[in-house]
């Protein structure tokens, strides 16, 4: 399973500077930090029979959903290369005209008030079904995420896992400078959570933190990441926020992520 998930994370890197040079795009840094997340919940976590459901709330990490539908057989290489290219379905927002995507998304904070009506949807049902989403922590700084979160723990919405990329760096400087979210950890226990602290690339962190039971209570994960993780010259530096690689800096994270 470890390797499994270690050969996943370094396609995933080598796919997403690939694509983010042949595309000029951007967005880079916060792909990079989510990859071992996305790498559990596909590989260890979302139950197909199920039918599990993700929502990317921070829609301009797009390229690593896209990555990692690829890594699953969901979208085939044609689709995946023709990312940044005319008349392409991959955009640089999240959409669901994708496979294997339930909801478009980008604009901060609509990904978990969508995420808490599905898990409640669910709950109503009585479907055996969970709900993951995976925000910013830049996105926290929108009232319509704290709404949700209230509502989600008033209707006990415990088949709801809220992934939150710790990166602690957002669009245009820190996240602290920004707009400061700490404490986190009890914001996210006072509205009614049971909250969990990982390390977010470490992969067996990850996977306890999915597996842990709670009821009643929605769960959210702190997963506490590195922007840019993987290409030490992009690692919590804000301009990989919007850069994307040259040749020379492609070579060399190229270079870095194989011999990891």
């Amino acid at each position: 399973m470890q390797n499994k998930n270690k050969k996943t994370c370094k396609n995933l890197r080598l796919n997403l500077l690939k694509l983010t040079h042949q595309a000029k795009s951007s967005h880079l840094g916060s792909c990079l930090s989510i990859v071992e997340i996305l790498t559990v919940l596909y590989n260890n976590v979302l139950r197909k029979k199920n039918k599990d459901s993700f929502f990317l709330s921070k829609g301009h990490a797009c390229l690593a959903l896209y990555c990692i539908l690829y890594e699953k057989k969901i979208i085939n290489k044609e689709i995946l290369s023709s990312y940044g290219k005319d008349n392409s379905l991959l955009m640089s927002h999240v959409s669901h005209k994708v496979p294997g995507i339930n909801f478009s998304t980008g604009s901060l904070g609509h990904g978990l008030p969508v995420s808490v009506g599905s898990a409640l949807s669910a709950k109503i049902k009585k479907l055996n079904r969970k709900i993951y989403v995976l925000l910013s922590d830049g996105e926290l700084n929108e009232g319509s995420t704290w709404e949700a979160l209230m509502f989600a723990a008033h209707q006990k919405l415990d088949n709801l896992c809220i992934i939150v990329d710790y990166n602690k760096i957002q669009s245009l400087g820190t996240v602290s400078s920004t707009l400061t979210l700490e404490p986190l950890k009890q914001k996210f226990h006072s509205f009614g959570c049971k909250v969990i602290n990982v390390n977010g690339h470490n992969n067996l962190q990850l996977i306890n933190a999915f597996r842990h039971k709670q009821k009643n209570k929605p769960k959210v994960i702190i997963a506490n990441t590195v922007k840019g993780k993987g290409v030490s010259f992009m690692e919590n530096k804000v301009s990989w926020h919007y850069k994307s690689p040259n040749k020379t800096e492609l070579n060399q994270g190229i270079k870095e992520i194989i011999n990891a």
